[in-house]
């Protein structure tokens, strides 16, 4: 939901476009990008039905402007998805159950969840995943809390640091010594600093899967 994270969602879907398409394709877009200042404080605060209140008011103004398919650029706040889809009619594409369906497609039954504390931690996420027959692991707290850290301090402030590169590999690898046999990149920035060439099992970036389901469905 940061802009960094908005910037990535609309390169992607640009080259998945193309790709899919030819020629000169790209996706006609609405964006709403909100203030994530103030959705992190409410956030940080607890107040969960605020946000909501916020990012569904957004929503339906992008139902009214002519959008015929809806995703949220973020893992987290998913926790109250419901509330932000209230009043909206339009199909809705939620970023777990496109994780979900992508790992088990892949053959992938215990992945590792990297991600903000609320999603590690709360269980709107991993509940959706355990639904589909997934067993997700989680860091232990210090890693939570590190990991939860680098993402509001650095990474939505479009920080990239190398030290913070080597603690998200080791927290990786942590999940993979547990027995996870894939990594869930659970938030919409973890991919800025974890990828594919630096994780040992086979990674799912939450970001590129939505992308991914979002254009299939509207060529659908």
């Amino acid at each position: 939901m940061s802009a960094t994270s908005t910037q990535i969602y609309y390169r992607e879907l640009c080259r998945l476009t193309r790709e899919s398409l030819g020629g000169r394709h790209s996706p006609e877009l609405l964006i709403r990008s909100v203030d994530f200042d103030e959705i992190e404080k409410l956030q940080a605060s607890s107040d969960w039905d605020a946000a909501a209140t916020i990012l569904n008011e957004r929503a339906v103004a992008l139902e009214r402007g002519g959008a015929d398919l809806l995703i949220m650029a973020t893992n987290t706040m998913h926790k109250v998805a419901d509330k932000i889809l209230s009043g909206v009619s339009i199909p809705f594409v939620h970023i777990a159950d496109a994780t979900a369906t992508a790992i088990l497609d892949s053959g992938f039954r215990r992945p590792g969840l990297i991600a903000t504390a609320f999603t590690m931690e709360q269980n709107f996420y991993t509940d959706r995943l355990t639904a589909r027959g997934l067993s997700p692991r989680i860091p232990d707290a210090d890693d939570r809390a590190e990991t939860h850290r680098i993402i509001y301090d650095e990474l939505c402030r479009d920080v990239v640091r190398e030290e913070s590169r080597l603690t998200y590999e080791r927290i990786a690898q942590g999940l993979i010594d547990q027995g996870s046999d894939c990594l869930i990149l659970g938030c919409t920035e973890v991919g800025m600093l974890l990828n594919q060439s630096n994780v040992g099992v086979p990674v799912f970036d939450t970001t590129l899967v939505h992308c991914e389901a979002a254009l299939r469905a509207a060529l659908q």
